[in-house]
């Protein structure tokens, strides 16, 4: 899968502002004892869980009383996504709680003391997120399948609306990767960075990137090809945004080495594939995507084995 083909669905993480909470809600010590209340598919659910759980609802302003029957939910759905082969990385969960935290003024360690006063704790959260991040992968497969992604039916149902066709900026991209191998990453990341800084500098477009690199060890260029900005993962949006065509974005460390963008060309375009990505984040998929995740979680329900202690 292409690095910008792996859309995801995030609704749920903004599920609280840290401004907002008034009191923090402390839970007793003798409560932390483990002891398993539930078990999901031979997959326990312990009392803690569940505490974590009935905390982070009150944070949301939702009953607490609901912990129990939300940590069995979300165990169908990771279970789920397990068979579907869905793997949501420790980097993108640890970037949606950083992003969250940047959303509420703190830092990330800021973030963990307020959620871990609050009863929470910053793992409980995380493995939200990832959950959540996993269910929307989950969900978005199950509506591809059922055919309910189509082009044609999401410019037909902007149509109705009374709406024209929206437009969105594509990009042209390239990547360039200045390869940094796991077992010598201490010893030469920061050299690979400043040389990685030093091509940037050089950059003024693509069709230049290869002449630039030759010479250089182990310096992967792709091209990614026309991208739409709905389209962008998260933790390159903002600085392709930023970035003009014929620059490149801030060089930045990653699991492959450290590494940027080039803005090749951007554009303006009206078709049905914006239509269709347009849809998918108003209201009408919003209630579409909660809908097919009620049948969805009724259907792992109704197949699971559920014991309750």
């Amino acid at each position: 899968m292409s690095l910008f083909r792996n859309t995801l669905v995030a609704a749920g993480l903004a599920v609280f502002s840290v401004s907002a909470v008034s009191a923090p809600f402390f839970i007793p010590q003798a409560a932390y004892a483990s002891e398993v209340k539930v078990i999901v598919n031979n997959i326990p659910i312990t009392n803690l869980d569940i505490q974590h759980r009935a905390a982070f609802l009150r944070l949301q302003h939702k009953s607490p009383a609901d912990a129990k029957q939300d940590m069995i939910d979300q165990t169908l759905r990771e279970i789920e996504m397990r068979r579907l082969h869905v793997n949501i990385s420790d980097k993108a969960v640890d970037g949606a709680f950083a992003n969250f935290a940047q959303k509420n003024k703190l830092t990330p360690a800021q973030l963990t003391q307020v959620l871990a006063k609050m009863g929470v704790t910053a793992e409980h959260f995380k493995h939200f997120i990832r959950a959540q991040m996993g269910w929307g992968e989950a969900l978005r497969a199950r509506s591809q399948a059922e055919g309910g992604n189509s082009n044609q039916a999401a410019v037909e149902a902007m149509l109705k609306k009374g709406g024209e066709k929206p437009s969105a900026t594509e990009y042209t991209l390239q990547q360039v990767i200045f390869v940094v191998p796991k077992r010598e990453r201490g010893a030469i990341l920061g050299k690979r960075k400043r040389e990685a800084q030093a091509l940037r500098a050089r950059f003024t477009g693509c069709d230049k990137t290869r002449d630039i690199t030759k010479g250089l060890i182990d310096v992967t260029v792709r091209d990614l090809g026309r991208v739409l900005a709905p389209e962008l993962p998260p933790d390159w949006a903002e600085p392709i945004k930023k970035t003009k065509s014929g620059e490149a974005t801030q060089v930045r460390e990653t699991d492959r080495g450290v590494e940027f963008i080039g803005i090749c060309s951007e554009r303006q375009v009206s078709d049905d594939r914006v239509a269709e990505l347009a849809l998918q984040t108003g209201e009408g998929m919003d209630k579409k995507f909660e809908d097919l995740s009620k049948k969805y979680t009724k259907e792992l329900r109704d197949k699971a084995v559920i014991v309750e202690r």
